[in-house]
């Protein structure tokens, strides 16, 4: 029945029919986001969305560091098990990430990532899972793994700090949001 539903519910939400329910009760229409050619077609993450990006990335790195680490007793790692941690963490699949939209401004949505509102679409799959790949590679490759495993050891306010903070980060600055400008670092070229 479940499934059903989800699936009643999906079609009714993209068909924007605004019909009404079996209880006489005007169904929710809720549009997914427009996205600009920039978002759909780049291979680059959009400007706007670098934040939300780093922070998803900064996530995912350190959730696979501490695993690695719960495996080993809590103690460092070896340089060689960091260093594939790492390479897996990047390497994952990122179709759990997606766009939202929320009071017309996009918004990067999944773990480790703020809440959105509920009753939004996000849309992922596309050019997401690879755009996150890309950018954390080009970070390890900027950083180093050593630093950022450093970081990690510190906590993930450090390794925060680290990725997506300072001079050249991705949330440097900026309104709230943390979506700065900032040029495109080499590895995104």
């Amino acid at each position: 029945m479940q499934p059903v539903l989800a699936a009643w519910l999906a079609l009714s939400l993209l068909a924007g029919t605004g019909a009404e329910d079996t209880c006489g009760n005007p169904s929710i229409s809720i549009p997914a986001p427009q996205l600009s050619s920039e978002e759909r077609l780049s291979p680059h993450m959009p400007e706007s969305l670098r934040c939300d990006a780093c922070r998803a990335i900064a996530f995912q790195i350190e959730e696979q560091l501490h695993r690695a680490e719960g495996k080993v007793g809590k103690k460092a790692l070896s340089e060689s098990d960091y260093t594939e941690v790492l390479e897996r963490s990047c390497s994952q699949g990122w179709e759990s990430y997606g766009v939202q939209e929320l009071d017309g401004e996009k918004r990067l949505a999944g773990p480790g990532l703020p809440r959105q509102e509920p009753m939004t679409v996000m849309v992922t799959g596309g050019p997401w899972p690879s755009r996150l790949a890309k950018m954390c590679h080009g970070y390890v490759g900027e950083r180093g793994e050593a630093q950022i495993y450093g970081a990690h050891r510190q906590g993930a306010a450090a390794l925060r700090e680290l990725l997506c903070h300072g001079e050249k980060g991705a949330c440097a600055g900026g309104k709230a949001g943390g979506t700065a400008p900032r040029k495109a670092t080499q590895n995104e070229l």
